[in-house]
């Protein structure tokens, strides 16, 4: 179709695979269905794909040849880190750079079951001062039933994605003045936000958190001393000189709750002490991965910092994972459906990466290890993806277009009290070093928002939804009426509102439903005559006549017990 394009990568993904390509002209949707039948003529013509190990020399060489210039680049990254040697395979009149392995020829490949799905841009290599690339993303399955599946499971996702929600619902927005992965909340999207707040702070005092507030900043150098700004130096924002000292905005909390604690001397007595912040951070993500609320450049984190004794880590980290599955049960997430344990561990011959301590990396692990095993959790276990300073445990979960998102996390840190000397005084009088236990319970709000909205389609549960019930008048006679209604509701903290719009009555009942408010009240002469109202339930057709203040007491107790 372009015998002048330029060919950059083309991995496969956790949901099909993509290939980057520089073009003479931009790609419109209507370009996939004429690449598809390209695609289906190659299978039709069974080609072979054959393998040829040759040297980085030969590889130069061969794709100067064919003018392929990021093949090039690639083939010398190669040669930096040492590689003398790479794979090419070859199929039809096509040569490129792969690892492999691949099937044996095209035709292998069911015609009827593979799909270019979007096209979208992404700079090479990621970096935006690079030149911008065409992506083009697609899906093979075995069979068109699994594919079919799959295409009927995206147009579900399309519905339910929380960027196109969020709009709708008016509950979040984005500005470019404000600046990109930047969201501001609507009054709509900030009840739900402080709803999951209250509801998280409560919790967190029943079990003994103490909250704290500290500053979004800090100078540099407590980066430094925790060791995160060697790691983290390329998703921080840059340093800001102001008067003598270097400050930069925080991208985690704990270091700011390492310094509260030894602001005192502490005693075995005081321990666990468990220090907790809704915390805003910031993190400068590259702009082709922000997306909605998922990924943003500032978030708050509902934080916590457990520092006790090394042998009260177990009891500490299962209350943590009870505290976890009590918050899920109440968002209507169930565990090994809508979320799962990943036990994440590190990596011993990396010691770039990874703090040196065999025997404590070990201990750590083990103890998550059979923590998981004591609560019976369904958990996998990955290598390489703890944090820097010890193994985890990630709370896992699929947002509906299929992805794999990690909700938040439960850490075990035996290098922070290292790092910043953190002591107690133990039953015999000596100073002794505590651990650390990194958690949220909740995560960062604006990603469990986006999940949420995605769970539930945009129809929370009632104590979340913005607004509670809707008030509608049938005609302008009985207006007063509603708004007689309407007082009662906000005495009784219910989030109301009344549509007295000059709308017909079909209309307005049907912009309720858009809005997926909970509870429609129709209320007419009957209505206004002995005190009713005319109940009509979030995607129910049909009515329940109670009086106002028996309603009142329904919707009060559903609220209160997070139905």
């Amino acid at each position: 179709m372009f015998p002048e394009a330029r060919f950059a990568i083309g991995p496969a993904i956790s949901d099909g695979f993509y290939y980057d390509f520089d073009l003479p002209r931009t790609l419109i949707p209507e370009d996939l269905a004429l690449l598809e039948e390209k695609m289906k003529k190659i299978i039709k013509y069974n080609y072979k794909f054959e393998r040829a190990d040759i040297s980085t020399g030969e590889a130069l060489k061969k794709f100067k040849q064919l003018k392929q210039d990021y093949k090039i680049e690639l083939i010398k990254d190669l040669e930096k880190k040492g590689e003398r040697n790479v794979s090419i395979y070859k199929s039809g009149l096509f040569v490129d750079l792969c690892a492999g392995p691949h099937l044996d020829s095209t035709g292998e490949i069911p015609a009827d079951a593979l799909k270019l799905t979007k096209i979208s841009g992404a700079y090479w290599k990621g970096s935006e001062k690079n030149k911008m690339l065409q992506r083009i993303y697609g899906v093979a399955f075995e069979t068109k039933k699994e594919l079919d599946e799959y295409l009927k499971m995206l147009e579900e996702a399309e519905k339910r994605d929380h960027r196109k929600l969020g709009k709708e619902l008016d509950l979040f927005v984005f500005s470019e003045t404000v600046g990109k992965g930047l969201p501001m909340l609507t009054p709509k999207g900030t009840i739900i936000r402080k709803e999951l707040e209250k509801f998280i702070v409560e919790e967190e005092t029943k079990r003994g958190y103490q909250h704290v507030i500290t500053p979004p900043l800090a100078k540099v150098e407590l980066y430094r001393k925790s060791g995160h700004y060697p790691y983290y130096k390329n998703t921080m924002y840059p340093i800001m000189k102001v008067d003598e000292e270097e400050l930069i905005l925080r991208p985690m909390t704990c270091p700011h709750h390492f310094e509260l604690y030894k602001s005192k001397l502490r005693s075995y007595k005081e321990l666990p002490v468990r220090l907790a912040e809704l915390s805003p951070q910031f993190r400068y993500e590259k702009s082709g991965e922000l997306s909605g609320l998922v990924r943003v450049r500032t978030f708050c984190l509902a934080d916590v910092h457990i520092i006790c004794a090394k042998e009260q880590a177990e009891d500490e980290i299962k209350k943590v994972l009870n505290f976890i599955d009590y918050v899920n049960k109440t968002l209507g997430l169930k565990k090994g459906k809508n979320y799962w344990y990943r036990l994440s561990l590190g990596d011993k011959n990396d010691t770039k990466k990874y703090y040196k301590d065999d025997a404590a990396w070990e201990e750590a692990e083990n103890i998550l290890r059979k923590t998981l095993k004591s609560t019976g959790s369904f958990f996998v276990e990955a290598e390489k993806e703890a944090a820097f300073y010890g193994p985890k445990i990630d709370i896992q979960m699929k947002k509906i277009n299929g992805q794999e998102e990690t909700a938040f996390t439960v850490q075990y840190d035996f290098v922070m009290p290292k790092r910043f000397e953190l002591k107690y005084i133990a039953k015999n009088g000596k100073e002794k070093e505590p651990i650390v236990i990194h958690h949220s319970s909740i995560g960062a709000f604006e990603r469990i928002m986006a999940l949420l909205i995605e769970h539930y389609a945009g129809a929370f549960p009632l104590w979340l939804s913005p607004i509670q019930a809707t008030i509608i008048p049938v005609s302008k006679k009985f207006n007063k009426y509603g708004e007689k209604i309407l007082a009662k509701f906000k005495e009784n903290n219910i989030r109301a509102e009344i549509n007295d719009q000059d709308e017909t009555l079909g209309k307005r009942i049907a912009e309720a439903e858009k809005q997926k408010i909970p509870y429609m009240l129709i209320v007419g002469e009957k209505e206004e005559k002995d005190g009713l109202v005319a109940v009509r339930t979030r995607g129910e057709k049909k009515q329940e006549v109670l009086k106002t203040e028996k309603f009142i007491e329904k919707i009060r107790k559903e609220i209160d017990e997070k139905k």
